[in-house]
């Protein structure tokens, strides 16, 4: 219980790891979609950034979107530079596990990700998801534009209201602008594609998200 506390504890910037100047290496081929995971992507598209709990079951709720180029699964909204899985699990580096989504405007709205995002998890549970608990799981929306800010809080101001009518309890989802996004290990990359009856522990809330 007392490590399950550290865990969820949010860590101080000159106490977090120092991390590393080499970069993670990946494949950069989705496997489901075929497409890149890294830019450049094609100039039509555009980026989005969320956290919603253990980034495994969380990117294959995007990949399965129609007009999604790609996803990636990785860290960010921490201060050590390109961490591996391990440390971020040890809640020293202050990150997130996070999807990195590139998609299609013209065929899926940023509104309707966000959609996606409200309903797949419970935004009220601070540093934790389910059964999942420490920093690395808390809820988040990293956003890449001033429109997509400003798209975002108008969403969690609507999912609030539909939580309060159901009694649920307040927000705790972190929004601030997308920092850097560092790329998880190969293995986790569509790690529900590789592994099909892999762990996802996302679980919803049972509340719609209203337009």
């Amino acid at each position: 219980m007392i490590m399950s506390k550290e865990k969820a504890k949010m860590i101080k910037p000159e106490h977090a790891l120092v991390g590393r100047d080499l970069v993670m290496g990946i494949s950069g081929i989705h496997t489901v979609t075929g497409n890149t995971m890294s830019p450049p992507f094609p100039s039509t598209m555009e980026q989005a950034t969320f956290a919603l709990g253990c980034f495994w079951g969380a990117e294959r709720k995007f990949w399965q979107q129609k007009g999604i180029f790609s996803t990636a699964v990785g860290y960010c909204a921490g201060y050590t530079p390109n961490p591996i899985y391990e440390e971020v699990c040890s809640g020293s580096t202050g990150h997130t596990e996070a999807v990195f989504v590139v998609f299609d405007p013209e065929v899926i709205s940023y509104t309707s990700l966000l959609k996606l995002f409200w309903e797949s998890h419970n935004p009220t549970q601070g540093m934790r998801q389910g059964n999942d608990i420490g920093t690395q799981y808390r809820s988040g929306i990293y956003t890449h534009s001033v429109e997509q800010t400003t798209q975002a809080e108008l969403s969690m101001t609507r999912f609030q209201t539909s939580l309060d009518k159901n009694n649920i309890g307040k927000i705790t989802t972190e929004l601030k602008p997308a920092g850097e996004f560092y790329y998880a290990e190969e293995h986790h990359q569509q790690y529900l594609d590789k592994n099909p009856n892999g762990y996802c522990g996302l679980s919803g809330c049972g509340v719609s998200f209203e337009y």
